[in-house]
């Protein structure tokens, strides 16, 4: 059972989260570097489905289950959001106050004036997360991708939101009645499959490709002593998963059988891979630097995704390690300080 492995830190997740945020980089180098047309890794044999996708689902189930496991074994709620704002924000204002000193003095082609009075407004739009500039005057706008700077940033703000919904469950007394929890899930695979017949606003369509995930994640952590850990259940979801190819419900069955086989895999006591846990959790540092770096790599005329990828993740490692170690690390410690 899921709840006989879940305690302490003897797992692969760490692992796991790092290889999606690779993972993501390597998808994004062939939009970056050839233009949004371009087809990434997955994509003609899921249905639409990238690389970066299976990735993002990755890191939202990982994130429903370790977020409702915090809430529900937390000591109070302001604790719970203290941590979550620690985890989240120090981070993301490096690299946004990071990419805005590189792009105004080496990258942009505007009037300084213009860059920085646009400077302040571009920062605060990403923190409050609802309604983002994505673009500054003069900043790669002659990129094969455009003129974004951190295409990746756009996931935090649906992040937050499932935050929130653990949260009012959790305050209102609701996180552990299997009937709600239940009940959300059959909401949100049902919106899964709606959002592949019909067209949804743009903001909900996201909410169905990423809620679902995380309320698996929080599900197999409410309910870890019934759920088995079993590679005949993940070969059953797999199949399910290939039947319903082509129809509506396969994004749907394709994340619950990718969300079970995360869990599946990153609590196997595979020990050479338990190693890992002794470095830093470099994951969101590689997320959020990724993009801006091959972004400037494009801007530099390589036009390769695979020199893009190359050359981008040895930098995007090193500004992951400094990112965890100056800021990311300092600012969690933190929170058990105030603990």
């Amino acid at each position: 059972m899921v709840g006989a492995v879940s305690g302490g830190r003897r797992n692969n997740f760490n692992l796991i989260r790092m290889v999606a945020a690779s993972g993501v980089l390597v998808s994004h180098a062939y939009p970056i570097s050839l233009g949004p047309q371009a087809v990434q890794p997955f994509e003609r044999w899921l249905g639409g489905i990238t690389l970066g996708t299976v990735c993002v689902i990755v890191f939202f189930a990982l994130s429903g289950f370790f977020i409702t496991k915090s809430f529900d074994q937390g000591r109070d709620w302001r604790r719970f959001l203290r941590a979550r704002a620690y985890r989240l924000f120090p981070a993301l204002i490096g690299v946004l106050c990071l990419t805005v000193l590189v792009a105004g003095l080496v990258l942009t082609r505007a009037d300084a004036g213009d860059f920085w009075r646009a400077a302040p407004v571009y920062v605060l739009r990403h923190l409050t997360l609802v309604d983002p500039v994505y673009s500054l005057p003069g900043t790669f706008a002659d990129n094969p991708y455009g003129p974004p700077i951190n295409g990746s940033l756009w996931t935090l703000f649906y992040e937050v939101l499932c935050y929130g919904g653990v949260f009012a469950a959790g305050l209102a007394g609701q996180l552990r009645r299997g009937p709600l929890a239940f009940a959300v899930l059959v909401a949100l695979a049902t919106l899964s499959v709606t959002d592949e017949v019909v067209t949804l606003p743009g903001r909900i369509s996201n909410i169905a490709d990423l809620a679902w995930p995380f309320a698996l994640g929080g599900a197999i952590y409410l309910w870890r002593d019934r759920i088995p850990l079993s590679p005949l259940i993940v070969a059953a979801l797999a199949a399910l998963a290939g039947l319903a190819q082509g129809t509506a419900a396969f994004p749907m069955a394709f994340t619950l059988a990718l969300s079970y086989g995360a869990f599946w895999i990153g609590f196997a006591r595979w020990h050479p891979l338990l190693g890992y846990n002794r470095l830093g959790d470099y994951s969101y540092g590689t997320y959020i630097f990724a993009f801006p770096i091959q972004q400037i790599l494009a801007a530099s005329g390589i036009i390769d995704p695979y020199v893009n990828m190359a050359l981008a993740l040895p930098a995007t490692y090193a500004c992951a390690v400094l990112s965890w170690h100056l800021i990311e690390a300092p600012a969690l410690a933190r929170v058990k300080h105030h603990a």
